[in-house]
């Protein structure tokens, strides 16, 4: 008999099938790591779980739901376990703490059930890539009072190396955000949050206003390719007029075209109202209208997609590489504060729900106050002379 048989004949005696005492529920345990195993339920669910002889009796943990937990996650978990178990700590303490507290990947998707419905659906969608990309296996293995302020430090320094600085603060609210409800909902003793003193990225406060000759250079290149990319052109060009974020853009209906106003039930900061000039007007006036449940900018690709590859090409052929899609937005706001616009008005063009957000375009609002006042000065200044 070779050892390889001999392993599969192990393999099959110890990841025996045993029934539960109710004779409904089964345990498979797993020959590598001895007590480790799977119950399956009545109902077709799975759980991971440990079986321990403890104080003479025999007892059983639950670690995880197997829909949750991947293997390799609630194995890490049964070691942890047995490794306390070993070390002498009170095995009733040890299977109390496990019910009373959950591990993060179990509680993350409670948190996830409970309170995504709430959340917008943009919030949803970019949520829901935060979390499959940087949330789900952040703390594998660990129960949720493991994690310490160090834990959560080093999880953002990792973060913001791999995947920017941007991406690593926006994943930490939402970590920072889920450990409040986890003290609020009594998992963990109040002020014990360990994302709340982690600090932020500092963010680049890059503000690129276009030059009269570079909006005219814009300008021509749109107009050049508007028959080839009819959608991308409006898209781009309505960005320019109206100040938008992409997403109210790409995601507008024509049921939210009203006359001379975009009537927006999904943005940044809530429900919103867009008042068109007649130049944005045009714009939409030249794309063929659909039905109010569909989108404005239908394209065959992801939206996103298709105007980001445009726009690069487009900024390149301008000769304006330096600029972003979203420096459109600074730039209708830059225009606005130019002609004298107050800060409140143009924090409602903007779709701006606290003053503090619009108060980076004051300094703009002061030159025009002072070229308004040096303009008064040299009036009095002449009527003084001729007298």
């Amino acid at each position: 008999m070779t050892s390889h048989d001999l392993k599969s004949i192990l393999a099959e005696e110890m990841a025996r099938v045993i029934p539960g005492e109710d004779g409904k529920r089964r345990s498979k345990f797993d020959y590598l790591l001895p007590g480790f195993g799977e119950r399956i339920h009545p109902s077709g669910r799975k759980s991971y779980v440990l079986q321990r002889t403890m104080g003479g009796k025999q007892r059983l943990i639950t670690i995880g739901d197997a829909a949750i937990l991947s293997e390799r996650i609630a194995k890490d978990v049964a070691r942890r376990l047995i490794l306390r178990i070993e070390l002498g700590q009170n095995p009733a303490d040890t299977k109390q703490r496990g019910k009373r507290t959950p591990t993060y990947a179990a509680f993350l998707q409670s948190y996830w059930e409970l309170v995504e419905p709430t959340w917008k659906p943009s919030t949803r969608e970019i949520h829901g890539i935060y979390r499959r990309t940087h949330l789900d296996h952040a703390f594998a293995g660990k129960f949720l009072d493991e994690i310490s302020h160090a834990d959560a430090v080093r999880w953002h320094a990792g973060l913001t190396r791999s995947a920017g600085p941007g991406a690593a603060n926006r994943a930490m609210e939402i970590l920072k955000a889920m450990f409040g409800k986890a003290e609020a909902w009594g998992y963990l003793p109040e002020h014990s949050n360990p994302f709340r003193d982690v600090k932020r990225n500092r963010g680049r406060k890059i503000e690129r206003f276009l030059s009269g000759e570079e909006m005219a250079r814009l300008g021509r290149e749109l107009l050049s390719h508007r028959d080839e990319k009819p959608l991308e052109v409006a898209a781009i060009s309505l960005l320019a007029l109206t100040g938008c974020r992409r997403g109210e853009i790409l995601n507008l209906t024509w049921g939210q075209v009203q006359g001379r106003k975009l009537k927006l039930s999904d943005s940044k900061t809530g429900p919103r109202i867009v008042w068109l000039g007649f130049e944005a007007r045009a714009v939409l006036d030249f794309l063929p209208r659909g039905r109010k449940d569909e989108r404005v900018f239908a394209f065959d690709v992801q939206p996103a997609s298709a105007l980001d590859w445009f726009w690069r090409k487009l900024r390149s052929e301008a000769d304006l590489r330096d600029v972003r899609l979203h420096d459109l937005r600074h730039n209708y706001a830059s225009l606005a504060a130019r002609s004298s616009e107050t800060l409140p008005m143009i924090g409602s063009l903007l779709g701006h729900s606290d003053i503090r957000s619009t108060a980076r375009y004051l300094h703009l609002c002061d030159q025009e106050l002072l070229r308004q006042a040096t303009v008064v000065g040299q009036k009095l200044e002449s009527v003084i002379e001729g007298e």
